[in-house]
């Protein structure tokens, strides 16, 4: 777990840096575009989409941009059809890599997803081979200059959180999905901001990587988010901090 969350971290910092913003845009507008076509373009009454959409205006993503994706995805603005697939496969250290993508062409996507998990020393595998290693959950982070430890778990812990973790300059909250936006919620209330906040595939356990392994594969992890059709990235590596920050800083 102290894995997923400590790459979660810097993943959240890597973004706030990225100059490629449109690329994050893109990202975005396709998860506003499939919420809204699932559960209804009203995000008082569709979770998913009232999460993409605040998520959007963290990012600075202009109104208009918002509200065209919400009716693309609702059929009042011709759009594109995305498909949503996750592909499974192992980094050249054996680490689980689970990718889930939105795509309008199956057939493109999964050769380039293959040829990146080639590319870096890794396999593709079948359906299923590690998605059972991970369990859907809320992961919300705050950063420890905003709010003391305990003012924290209590807001977070009566809102309906799982747990409240230190960890190194931020707290991690863990929730249920179905509590993860009551206690978003909270936060903002208390005044709180979430340096990150999504509901994502967290591993049971972790697999400690070091050197060249772990170099590898957090390359091979940092291509498959780059790329066009890739929403999120998740994988049960447990890196050290010190081994992480080095590489990802590389």
């Amino acid at each position: 777990m102290s894995g997923h969350s400590k790459w979660s971290t810097i993943k959240h910092k890597k973004a706030a840096k990225d100059a490629k913003r449109g690329k994050l845009f893109t990202k975005l507008i396709k998860e506003i575009t499939v919420a809204a076509k699932m559960g209804g373009g009203d995000i008082n009454a569709n979770p998913r989409l009232r999460t993409a959409v605040t998520t959007a205006r963290q990012n600075s993503m202009p109104t208009d941009n918002i509200d065209r994706a919400i009716k693309k995805g609702t059929g009042e603005l011709e759009g594109v059809t995305y498909d949503e697939v996750n592909y499974e496969g192992y980094g050249p250290g054996g680490a689980a890599v689970l990718v889930m993508v939105m795509t309008d062409n199956r057939n493109r996507t999964v050769a380039e997803i293959r040829r990146l998990f080639t590319k870096h020393g890794g396999s593709m595998g079948e359906s299923g081979c590690v998605a059972w290693m991970f369990h859907k959950q809320g992961v919300i982070t705050v950063d420890k200059q905003q709010v003391d430890e305990d003012r924290l778990m209590e807001i977070a812990l009566e809102a309906g959180a799982d747990d409240v973790a230190a960890e190194d300059d931020t707290y991690q909250i863990t929730t249920a999905p179905d509590a993860f936006e009551a206690v978003k919620d909270a936060l903002d209330k208390a005044k709180i901001s979430a340096a990150s906040a999504a509901v994502s595939m967290v591993p049971q356990n972790t697999l400690r990587l070091t050197g060249t392994q772990a170099e590898h594969t957090l390359k091979l992890l940092d291509e498959l988010e780059d790329h066009d059709d890739v929403q999120d990235v998740a994988s049960n590596i447990d890196i050290p901090q010190d081994e992480l920050e080095r590489l990802s800083a590389a």
